[in-house]
């Protein structure tokens, strides 16, 4: 092939997401597994969502609404917000797309903690720009320290929180002193994907500070609370001027028609959403209780995953859980050799899960 390709194209790790569980059972010749591996709601979707995407079908050879006229008005009422601060797209990783299109450019920096989620990196990549990686500090984000990775080139900072996969959360006056000394030439990013599951008392709550003479977008998703992960559906609320800018480099149609329709009465269903923070919050304390009893260290989590601290090489322990018929993801990408990452499932899921861990952990 002798097409010019640029080097800081070449130089993008392409991400390895979890593979889905059809494709492992194929892999391994296994049956019958549960997959704890993606962060996703084990609950599937909301029935109310199922209903409005059956009804959608007989739609389907229409072009969707463009720019998601019901979804985006439902999503200003749900977050009191005007419609015009709102764009949605084909996940947050859309989102995240967007923002380094139309924001950044070669020699150009972003403040991305590590370890976090992959995509911060790859998206400042796509455009030249470099990702400055701030370590964590006792598995949370270092503002002190991200903070003083500003100077002249900085053109973003990406916030996780809670963070993935550390799962610890930031305090709304934390981030507030830290937004407070943040240069407002520079944009703050603030992905919340799992803030739905927070318990944490004096969280950070990213759209009290859309008002911030520092920009701030907050992106949230319906992949995880709202059990759509299969639709690709996200959204980021932003200052209505930069709205107008991202609006600019958006691709037409972006959020297909079904997943417009089952969004929509996805943010109807509370009664699914209560379900599933309720199912998250119980699973995880008997998590907690279990790892507790067998002397096994694990990180407290304010989202649907945590962190487990196998004491071994985290990829084998994954090998010999998958022969098992369970899924989990080993942190060895992220910096954690020894870590795994498990979201809840449900409680006979959980179970299994607990007692895979005693048999890779304790061979016969």
């Amino acid at each position: 092939m002798k097409l010019t390709i640029p080097d800081y194209t070449l130089a993008i790790a392409p991400y390895a997401p979890g593979k889905p569980l059809e494709a492992l059972e194929r892999e391994y010749g296994i049956t019958g597994s549960i997959k704890l591996a993606s962060n996703e709601n084990p609950l599937g979707p909301s029935p109310k969502a199922m209903a409005a995407m059956q009804a959608a079908m007989t739609r389907m050879h229409r072009y969707p609404e463009e720019p998601g006229y019901v979804l985006l008005q439902r999503l200003a009422a749900h977050l009191a917000v005007p419609s015009e601060q709102i764009i949605i797209g084909n996940g947050s990783d859309d989102l995240l797309g967007m923002l380094s299109r139309a924001l950044l450019q070669p020699g150009d920096e972003v403040i991305v903690p590590s370890p976090s989620f992959l995509m911060y990196t790859i998206v400042v990549q796509t455009a030249g720009a470099a990702a400055v990686q701030v370590p964590l500090r006792d598995m949370a984000l270092d503002l002190p320290a991200m903070l003083a990775a500003v100077n002249a080139r900085t053109r973003m900072i990406f916030i996780c929180n809670p963070n993935n996969p550390t799962g610890k959360a930031i305090s709304q006056e934390a981030f507030d002193a830290f937004l407070a000394a943040v240069p407002d030439n520079v944009l703050v990013v603030v992905d919340e994907a799992y803030i739905e599951f927070v318990r944490q008392d004096g969280c950070l709550r990213g759209l009290r500070c859309l008002d911030n003479e520092t920009p701030v977008v907050v992106l949230r998703t319906f992949s995880k609370a709202y059990g759509l992960a299969g639709l690709r559906v996200g959204y980021g609320v932003m200052p209505a001027e930069l709205a107008d800018v991202i609006n600019r480099v958006r691709m037409p149609f972006n959020v297909n028609a079904m997943a417009q329709a089952g969004a929509t009465a996805a943010l109807d269903d509370d009664e699914f959403l209560q379900k599933t923070l309720s199912l998250v919050h119980t699973e995880l304390d008997i998590f907690y209780s279990a790892l507790d009893a067998r002397q096994i260290r694990y990180f407290p989590s304010q989202a649907n995953f945590f962190l487990i601290d196998v004491g071994q090489d985290a990829a084998e322990i994954y090998e010999r859980m998958l022969r098992l018929g369970v899924i989990v993801r080993p942190m060895t990408g992220y910096g954690y050799p020894q870590f795994i990452r498990i979201n809840v499932g449900l409680p006979e899921e959980n179970q299994r899960f607990i007692e895979a861990l005693d048999r890779v952990l304790q061979p016969d």
